[in-house]
């Protein structure tokens, strides 16, 4: 009988991350899934049951694989102005801003937000799936700076989003600092349940909301609070699976669908995020400032599909017998109850009310282009 040999050679796949909330997702029932190299919750009671309990009173979503980078010091302003196409100077502090940084050719790296926590001191939130990657090019372009630092602080940081119209209610049995006070793309450092976080007001769902940053190994008590504080308002915990059906009714990007190398921010309709004009060159601003000049070859729009079958990423998206685009995202929208879907066509045929088509199992649906966000919360916030 020979021995088995190991091949030296042999790929092996590495063991999924797993959040510090792991253990109360297995305690809650979650079905947990890969993500982005981590085991997360797809769903716990359902996606449509969580979805709907969003809209109407409040999810809690585990966010915790998301990274945070600390950049601090008097280069760090000049710093983030170089890598992204927004105008960092803009922020005041306790505010947070969206961009992307990008390749040379204009093509996104990763979405990502920026937050200005105090006089040289920002913390910069990007996508698990591309934290690695993120971290190797903020250490290049940091190599040789002395006037900052750069900190990779994700594994000691977990992040809990609590997002839905009874958020503010329910948060507000929690902590003392006055939540009315933090405006939309702001924060404020503050105690929940006694914990220590910065309590952020951005979201992803299109409904109000809060996250909050805090450390790692505070997260389980920290989650517990909250249910305990948001179950008679029906609060329930989401996973991932409605966390993408609330951002796609809400017109959100999804990185590695609406956004990738390929794709610029100009094409992905974020061209608002894109200042051209800020003073200060930045990483893909000539690509960029080139795209804008000469056009662009395609642009991200909405599609609200005539019929009940749904498409999906990827489906081949026609203008009468041409094949002009494909989908990045699509789903059947649970608050709006027809499917709906986000893709990339030529510019001549975004304008809403466009009746084009989507392949679903070889057949051609018809769809129409339509503004988004396709779902809009009675409320707004300021």
């Amino acid at each position: 009988m020979t021995t088995p040999q190991c091949d030296p050679n042999a790929m092996t796949t590495p063991p999924l991350k797993r959040t510090p909330l792991f253990a109360e997702h297995q305690r809650l029932g979650g079905r947990m899934v890969e993500f982005g190299g981590w085991e997360m919750p797809v769903q716990y009671s359902g996606i449509v049951d969580e979805h709907r309990a969003v809209r109407t009173a409040a999810g809690l979503f585990d966010v915790s694989h998301m990274g945070e980078f600390a950049v601090e010091g008097p280069g760090a302003l000049a710093f983030l102005q170089s890598l992204v196409p927004n105008n960092v100077a803009k922020l005041a502090e306790n505010q947070a801003l969206y961009s992307q940084i990008c390749n040379a050719q204009g093509g996104t790296i990763d979405d990502l937000l920026i937050y200005h926590l105090g006089p040289d001191r920002y913390m910069v939130v990007v996508n698990a799936g591309t934290m690695e990657g993120d971290w190797a090019w903020f250490s290049q372009h940091a190599a040789g700076k002395d006037d900052l630092t750069l900190v990779n602080r994700s594994a000691e940081t977990a992040l809990i989003a609590l997002q839905g119209p009874r958020a503010l209610a329910i948060l507000s049995t929690l902590t003392d600092t006055p939540l009315g006070d933090i405006g939309y793309y702001h924060c404020a450092p503050g105690t929940v349940a006694g914990v220590g976080c910065i309590i952020s007001r951005t979201g992803y769902t299109g409904e109000d909301g809060f996250e909050l940053y805090h450390p790692a190994a505070q997260a389980p008590a920290l989650w517990r609070a909250l249910l305990e504080a948001g179950t008679p308002h029906g609060l329930l915990p989401a996973g991932l699976g409605a966390r993408d059906t609330l951002r796609l009714e809400a017109g959100f990007c999804l990185y590695g669908h609406e956004l990738t190398e390929a794709i610029t921010p100009l094409e992905a309709d974020l061209g608002w995020s894109v200042k051209l004009k800020k003073g200060t060159d930045f990483i893909g601003r000539a690509a960029l400032a080139q795209q804008k000049a000469e056009g662009l070859p395609r642009v991200r729009v909405g599609l609200a599909v005539r019929d009940r079958a749904v498409a999906r990423a990827e489906s081949a998206i026609w203008h009468g017998e041409e094949r002009v685009g494909a989908l990045t995202s699509g789903t059947m929208s649970i608050s709006l109850g027809y499917p709906i879907g986000m893709g990339y066509v030529p510019p001549a045929l975004a304008a809403p009310g466009t009746l084009l088509a989507v392949e679903v199992r070889g057949k051609r649906v018809p769809a129409e282009v339509v503004a988004m966000p396709f779902y809009h919360r009675p409320d707004n916030i300021s």
